[in-house]
């Protein structure tokens, strides 16, 4: 197998937890699981943010965009950030499938947005 191009980071919080990895391990099923897993090598570990140019992403703006996997009932959309040479972080996630509301899309962004933030402040430090 070829090595994927790009390395994927979980954004932790001051506190040490990693919501994105919470989620994974208690919001889906082992299948579900599996299914993202696989989807961020094949996918988001190979084309990084070039996901944005296809069916599978799309620019937030400011540093942000949208991973987006299709597999009913699993909607998934992971929030991330390309930084460094070749670093994809994933700074939330929330499936779709189960809250279609915009209110809850948008709400979702605006705290990726907030860890984004928060991330970047870190990092000056």
């Amino acid at each position: 197998m070829s090595r994927a191009p790009f390395r994927i980071d979980f954004y932790e919080d001051p506190n040490g937890s990693q919501p994105v990895r919470d989620w994974l391990r208690g919001d889906l099923t082992s299948a579900e699981r599996r299914t993202v897993g696989a989807a961020m090598w094949a996918i988001l570990q190979h084309q990084g943010i070039g996901v944005c140019g296809s069916e599978f992403g799309r620019q937030l703006g400011d540093g942000l965009f949208e991973f987006r996997l299709r597999e009913p009932p699993l909607l998934a959309r992971l929030f991330c950030h390309a930084h460094r040479n070749q670093v994809i972080l994933v700074l939330g996630a929330y499936n779709k499938g189960r809250d279609p509301s915009p209110r809850r899309q948008q709400r979702e962004i605006a705290l990726a947005r907030a860890r984004l933030r928060e991330w970047q402040a870190r990092q000056r430090r």
